[in-house]
């Protein structure tokens, strides 16, 4: 009875046995375990050889950290150059040189030289030539370039004597006064005006502080010389005494006798009173 139910148990022993390793998840078989190593390796020896055929092979470990690390230190080298490139922008921007001119400042004038300012007004002969010499007052902006012209009110005329000229502290010009060299419209005898302004405004502009205004202070006269008559063809002197006209000669008859007359009668009017006598 011992030996039976000791077989009983051995035999329930070796059944849950059975069932217990065929439904434990036990590793592969040794063939299929070769065939998964066997595609693996094919598989590992198809990516290595890939990146040879195309000339980039595949980075590592290490080859794939430097990469990443690489945007980073371009965009690091892309912000400190933005920076230095900024920086030198601000000091040449600070370096740049303005001029800045205070408004309560007048604006910039000429004094004439020659002729003198405080000479009296000057009068020169149509066909000469007449210069002109100044300096500037009270200028703290240099104009590049200058024009001289010359105007005339009566005729409405003008006439360029330096056009786009150079600046100098000290400006000269010579105005060439022959009806051929002055211009179109010819020249009266009558009064002109020397204007000197900056080329780049306009004659009306309005003068700005330090900046160079239009100036049109300087008056002078122009002349056109009589023709010569000789005294054979009937020149007469204005100033002598041959010169006065038979209207003038009873003129100055008619005062002699008047003043002749009035003396006559004073006398006679005192004479009866017997003031003289």
């Amino acid at each position: 009875m011992t030996r039976i139910s000791c077989a009983v148990r051995l035999l329930f022993a070796l059944f849950l046995f059975t069932s217990l390793s065929s439904a434990w998840p036990w590793p592969p078989s040794a063939q299929h375990l070769d065939g998964l190593i066997q595609r693996r390796q094919g598989s590992r020896s198809s990516s290595d050889t890939s990146p040879a055929e195309t000339g980039n092979p595949k980075p590592t470990t290490a080859d794939e950290d430097a990469e990443a690390a690489a945007p980073t230190k371009a965009i690091e080298t892309s912000k400190s150059g933005a920076t230095k490139a900024g920086t030198q922008k601000s000091t040449k921007s600070a370096g740049t040189k303005t001029s800045t001119v205070d408004a309560r400042l007048p604006a910039g004038g000429v004094n004439m030289i020659t002729p003198a300012a405080i000479a009296q007004t000057s009068y020169y002969k149509v066909g000469d030539y007449v210069t002109f010499a100044w300096n500037y007052t009270s200028l703290s902006i240099e104009p590049s370039k200058i024009d001289v012209i010359i105007s005339c009110q009566a005729n409405s005329a003008t006439y360029t004597i330096s056009n786009n000229a150079s600046f100098n502290p000290t400006g000269s010009a010579v105005w060439d006064t022959k009806p051929e060299a002055s211009g179109t419209a010819p020249l009266l005898t009558e009064t002109y005006t020397l204007i000197i302004h900056d080329a780049s405004k306009d004659v009306t502009a309005v003068p700005q502080a330090g900046h160079l205004g239009a100036y049109n202070q300087f008056q002078f006269g122009m002349y056109t010389p009589q023709p010569y008559t000789p005294l054979s063809e009937g020149w007469k002197c204005a100033t002598c005494s041959g010169a006065l006209s038979s209207m003038d000669q009873q003129a100055l008859k008619f005062m002699l006798g008047m003043c002749m007359i009035t003396i006559l009668s004073f006398t006679w009017f005192a004479g009866g009173f017997g003031a003289l006598f």
